[in-house]
């Protein structure tokens, strides 16, 4: 049996829908990659890279493209951020990653992005329906994971929130897409965004008050 074969194949049955081992390892170093970002430790982007390259396999077993095209981009996104908090922390006195809030302009940026990313690529999979059945759902989730990774690279504090609005959306699609573990691991996922929300935001304040501040923390 190859790897692909093992990753695809039931690993156990939960209210009558059957696990496979690549939604549920997949999802659990999701889970780690997110409580190891809100430690601020930089194993995140390695967990958030690992995890990409398994889901990969559970996207493609349930035949949703844009999940696998937002898996891809989420590798590519955790060597960005890894390579930003490996630089943060060379920057910082003490080897820590500063975060802050974002400025306007940044949130601005945000948004549009998220927005027109989503018209674009919901426009795409419209065209093309073979790319997802459901296309503004995983479009709105595709573009959504970036823009949260996004932030997350920048040490923005509104990167906890952008991860709640994909969750409000991932978990339905994944349960109907018989990914019942990703929906499960959504639930935990929401009590981690509420947690590192609030000590992220905890900590931007103390970097805001803090005199001369040596440190550009995780920012690119």
């Amino acid at each position: 049996m190859s790897a692909l074969t093992w990753l695809n194949a039931e690993a156990f049955t939960v209210f009558g829908q059957k696990v496979i081992w690549s939604d549920m390892i997949g999802n659990l170093m999701g889970l780690a990659a997110l409580a190891l970002g809100w430690r601020r430790s930089i194993w995140t982007w390695p967990a958030q890279l690992l995890s990409g390259l398994i889901l990969v396999a559970a996207y493609a077993s349930a035949h949703l493209a844009g999940g696998i095209g937002k898996q891809l981009l989420v590798i590519g996104v955790a060597v960005f951020g890894w390579y930003s908090w490996q630089r943060g922390r060379r920057q910082a006195q003490d080897g820590s990653i500063a975060v802050r809030t974002a400025s306007g302009k940044e949130r601005g940026l945000l948004l549009g992005g998220a927005v027109l990313g989503t018209l674009a690529v919901g426009g795409l999979f419209t065209l093309y329906p073979s790319l997802s059945w459901s296309p503004w759902a995983d479009a709105y989730i595709f573009v959504g994971t970036i823009v949260a990774m996004v932030a997350q690279a920048r040490g923005l504090v509104e990167f906890w929130f952008a991860w709640l609005l994909v969750d409000l959306v991932g978990v339905p699609l994944a349960f109907s897409s018989g990914l019942v573990f990703s929906g499960l691991v959504y639930v935990v996922y929401f009590a981690l965004v509420l947690w590192g929300a609030h000590d992220w935001y905890q900590r931007s304040r103390t970097n805001a008050t803090a005199p001369a501040p040596a440190l550009e923390g995780a920012t690119a």
